[in-house]
């Protein structure tokens, strides 16, 4: 028999034990430091108060100077650092390395990490200074153009551009409302601007018709995840904090507030309102060894955005695109989306499908709330030595518009990919900083805006260029800045990142008969 006898011990509190063992697996972490990394001359900050004695004092280091005249300036914000330089102490972009954020704690900072993750080809970042820069996300459509003279002279920020992915975001519409752009975060949020940035985001509202059908608003979201409405295009005012400039599509829109920002609408009574849509065919990668063969319809925004997050999915799923996207107006109408396959050679080939069509419910495309919307056609063939497939598949919105893919192919043939962007579309890289990220120079810039900011009496000034080039819904706006022509300007330099010459630009000051501004534009430019 086995004996045995239990020693009851007494442990106490103490939390001695904790200071004598900084690396204590239960001691909590120290938050009363945060690290910067720059590429340069290092330095050291004053040991606080309330620092642990068991830190090495770096200035204790005969190699470590202190340098009493560098400020590090830290907002309360869960993704804002900057970084404040003497006037006189020079430091270019590429000195600096990275930039920490500082974190609030709580749930709002547990919202946050949720939200802005930076998913691989839906993010960018640059640290930039006062000489700006650009911010593109390649083959989405979404960029962030960042004037000179945004950020104050001396301060670095390490800004970002992110698309958030549907699974991971709360949508803007409410009611009868549908989203129309992807969801984009940009950062960091609360800092200090100097005049307005312009966010560009890609949209499929059909804006082709002669009268309005559409009431378009922007919307952005609060650091409690809630959204809450910018402004209603055309119905803006004084006090409205941005200005949208809206195209075919894409929209520029001008802000002094970073932040999460998304594109919603709603049909403007009595005309239903129609959103651009795009169907892509997909089937497996070839050869094809089972006799099962599948066909896979998607329904997307007609968005470059929308069109690479389904490229990416099919392609990790091991999907070719068999031919290039078609495009498709959907109506607010309600009416449902259907799908039917046809002309299949039954002698070889057998469709799994039970009923005559498949459908997609109205509300399931029109609210945007499951994303991405396919259709399956599950075929079988009678052996493995049959290779061709010949059918033809109608998709079509009830009482509405429809397309018919005419389907010929080898499944044991490898296909090539279409390409998910249209034959000579511009790639611009994911960052640009400084004059380099501009078309205008910025002798130019400053010429005209000293020729144009003055009010005219023959009112040729600010108020015409921006007539001249389509900038004129609401003038209030740039009437309330203080160069109301170098706003105008940066909305030109977005609206025009592609293929971005002075031909327009000049054109519209030689019709108000500037010519003392052509002259600099010739010399200086390259018209």
């Amino acid at each position: 028999i086995l004996s045995g006898r239990f020693v009851v011990a007494r442990v106490e509190r103490s939390g001695q034990g904790r200071q004598d063992n900084p690396l204590h697996p239960s001691a909590p972490p120290d938050l009363t430091a945060t690290a910067g990394t720059f590429r340069g001359p290092l330095f050291s900050l004053p040991q606080g108060v309330n620092d642990s004695p068991h830190k090495i004092p770096m200035t204790d280091s005969l190699l470590l100077d202190p340098l009493p005249s560098l400020k590090i300036k830290v907002y309360n914000s869960s993704t804002l650092s900057s970084l404040e330089l003497p006037a006189d102490m020079s430091l270019s972009d590429g000195e600096i390395l990275s930039l920490k954020s500082v974190g609030t704690v709580g749930r709002e900072r547990d919202y946050h990490s949720h939200t802005m993750s930076r998913e691989p080809g839906l993010s960018t970042s640059a640290t930039l200074g006062n000489l700006g820069g650009r911010l593109t996300i390649p083959n989405t459509g979404v960029s962030l153009l960042v004037p000179p003279g945004t950020i104050p002279q001396g301060k670095f920020y390490e800004m970002y551009l992110i698309i958030n992915k549907w699974e991971k975001t709360t949508l803007p519409s409410e009611g009868s409302q549908t989203v129309l752009s992807p969801v984009v975060s940009c950062g960091p949020s609360g800092m200090l601007l100097n005049r307005p940035v312009v966010l560009t985001l890609p949209h499929c509202a059909q804006l082709d018709t002669p009268t309005p059908d559409w009431t378009l608003a922007l919307k952005t979201q609060t650091h409690q995840g809630a959204w809450e409405e910018v402004l209603t295009v055309g119905e803006e005012t004084l006090s409205s904090p941005c200005y949208l400039q809206l195209e075919e599509e894409c929209c520029h829109v001008l802000m002094e507030q970073l932040g999460t920002y998304g594109l919603v609408g709603q049909s403007c009574p009595p005309r239903p309102a129609c959103k651009r849509l795009q169907l892509a065919l997909f089937a497996p990668r070839a050869p094809c060894l089972s006799l099962d063969f599948s066909l896979r319809i998607y329904c997307i925004h007609d968005t470059p955005h929308a069109l690479k997050e389904v490229l990416d999915l099919e392609r990790s799923l091991g999907g070719v695109l068999l031919e290039h996207p078609k495009p498709l107006l959907f109506k607010d109408s309600y009416h449902n989306l259907r799908l039917s396959i046809h002309d299949i050679p039954h002698t070889y080939w057998r469709s799994k499908l039970l009923a005559k069509y498949q459908e997609i419910p109205f509300y399931h495309i029109w609210s945007g709330s499951q994303r991405p919307l396919h259709c399956t056609f599950s075929l079988e063939r009678a052996s493995l030595a049959v290779s061709q497939l010949a059918c033809k598949i109608c998709v079509r919105q009830v009482e509405g518009e429809g397309q018919i893919f005419q389907l010929h192919t080898d499944i044991q043939e490898t296909l090539l990919p279409h390409s998910p962007l249209p034959s000579g579309s511009p790639c611009l890289p994911s960052s640009q900083v400084g004059p380099y990220a501009f078309r205008l120079p910025d002798s130019i810039r400053q010429k005209i805006c000293a020729s144009l900011d003055a009010p005219s009496a023959r009112g040729c000034d600010w108020r015409l260029l921006a007539r001249s080039l389509g900038f004129d819904r609401y003038l209030n706006y740039f009437a309330t800045k203080p160069s109301p022509t170098g706003v105008l300007l940066d909305l030109w330099e977005a609206c025009h990142q592609g293929d971005a010459d002075l031909v327009s630009l000049a054109t519209a000051l030689e019709e108000m008969g500037k010519s003392e501004v052509l002259v600099v534009m010739t010399t200086d430019g390259d018209c």
